[in-house]
């Protein structure tokens, strides 16, 4: 069996917090330190991997402190209540362990984590987006689960009274092994106004959110009556990436093929879904926001009658639509024509990056925890991201009442029987794959090129830096 080879080496002293180097020559380091002290790629160990794993296990006779870094506890508000909260009840459950949180920017997590490595302490469990798993893994040293925690640890977290569901279990694998345990996602749903539409004389409970078309007639009517655009698809901007591979996979394109050596969003599939949001640009329908100003502006009910986004923002946009006195609904992803749609996930797996046997341990019982039934018991209810263990929310399970109360949260819980996982692209430059990515969609959606040149040329360049 193949598993990721990693060999460690004690990084030299660099300059600690405050003293860090400029970022050019941050970045230098980095690379050579990080190509001398880590090696990841296959190596044949002549056996399977061990059902049991290595940690050791903790006495509780010794206090350990790890560091938990986290994009949910940046900035404050209901996210960071809700995992302080949990951390507060894991260390009253575990009191000879403690946890620090800290926050960070969703853009600069592989960066934050990069720089604490090299000084010498990386944050013992951190929060990385689904496309960053491979590098956190190949780059950072993340542990391998599966041969860290071993198979029946792991198949014993994942199942239980209320398992996981089989299509969130998997999120955080590549090449079959666990890298990371699939934490907090949703899947992009679309929110609705129905203040706006009922004031452009459309009726939200008979109009028809099924398709594309339909949500377009929709957002023209809307448009006609305020003069603004009246959609958001925040997935066609910078930032949106998770949510425009679901757009992609429901009109029959692909990113990358299933082996991850071909990038293929230069198809024709993919041209033509981007076309399909050049057109409501052109027609006026489709707002040119960036992502947070659009997620800003229909919080506050302004005059987007929609917005296809994730629904992590369930908590804001209910708290926007009682203050601002606009009705809040939601429906599933439109489709293209009667293509079933594939929606992908947004959202982020744990990692153990934690060096130490003993802190590897602490670090697991804490990964456990923020997956349990009572983390997604707080997450689903207190945010609004999915719960993993979805039968939490049928009949009898500590979910079914928020959900019978709350049917905001139907169509993306739906819509978990169909995910398709979102993909990462391999190698050190898969930001630049994205990034690439991002501006070949923006320029022909917003600025009018041709998007049969611009997604075409874009993996090209991409296919030379996954190759190299």
């Amino acid at each position: 069996m193949h598993i990721p080879l990693i060999r460690r080496c004690s990084p030299r002293r660099l300059p600690g917090p405050g003293r860090l180097a400029p970022a050019a020559s941050l970045a230098a380091a980095s690379a050579l330190l990080l190509s001398a002290c880590v090696t990841a790629g296959a190596a044949d160990t002549g056996g399977e991997t061990s059902a049991s794993g290595t940690l050791p296990e903790l006495s509780g006779d010794e206090q350990i402190e790890i560091v938990f870094e986290s994009y949910n506890l940046n900035g404050g508000g209901m996210w960071d209540d809700a995992i302080t909260g949990l951390i507060e009840e894991f260390e009253a459950e575990h009191p000879h362990i403690s946890v620090t949180g800290q926050g960070v920017e969703v853009a600069n997590i592989v960066s934050s984590a990069q720089q604490q490595l090299l000084a010498g302490s990386p944050p013992d469990v951190g929060q990385f987006g689904f496309g960053q798993l491979d590098f956190a893994q190949s780059g950072l040293q993340a542990a391998n689960l599966t041969e860290l925690v071993g198979e029946e640890a792991l198949a014993e977290h994942f199942g239980g009274e209320y398992p996981f569901h089989e299509r969130a279990r998997v999120l955080a694998d590549i090449d079959g092994r666990t890298t990371g345990m699939p934490y907090v996602f949703s899947t992009p749903v679309l929110w609705i106004n129905e203040t706006v539409l009922e004031e452009a004389g459309i009726d939200p409970a008979a109009a028809d959110y099924s398709t594309w078309d339909s949500v377009a007639a929709l957002a023209e009517q809307v448009s006609e009556e305020t003069g603004e655009p009246a959609l958001n698809v925040p997935c066609v901007v910078t930032g949106g990436s998770w949510c425009m591979q679901g757009l992609f996979f429901s009109n029959g394109a692909d990113v990358i093929s299933e082996d991850r050596s071909e990038i293929e969003f230069g198809s024709p599939e993919a041209v033509e879904t981007v076309e399909v949001f050049q057109d409501m640009y052109k027609a006026g329908v489709l707002s040119n926001e960036d992502e947070m100003s659009q997620y800003d502006t229909f919080g506050r009910g302004g005059t987007a009658a929609f917005q296809l986004t994730t629904s992590a923002l369930q908590s804001t946009f209910m708290q926007g639509a009682e203050a601002g006195g606009w009705t809040l609904g939601t429906d599933h992803m439109p489709q293209f024509g009667e293509q079933e749609t594939a929606p992908t996930n947004s959202g982020s797996a744990l990692v153990i990056l934690a060096q130490e046997p003993e802190k590897q341990a602490a670090a697991w019982e804490f990964m456990q925890f923020m997956t349990s039934p009572r983390a997604y018991e707080v997450i689903t209810t207190e945010i609004g991201y999915l719960p993993l263990r979805s039968t939490m929310t049928e009949a009898g399970g500590p979910l079914h009442s928020w959900v019978e109360e709350n049917p905001l949260v139907t169509p993306n819980l739906e819509q978990l029987d169909r995910l398709v996982p979102a993909k990462a692209y391999p190698g050190e430059q898969f930001q630049e794959v994205d990034r690439l990515l991002d501006t070949a969609i923006q320029d022909a959606v917003f600025q009018g090129e041709d998007a049969g040149t611009t997604l075409p040329e874009a993996a090209e360049r991409s296919q030379a830096l996954i190759e190299e």
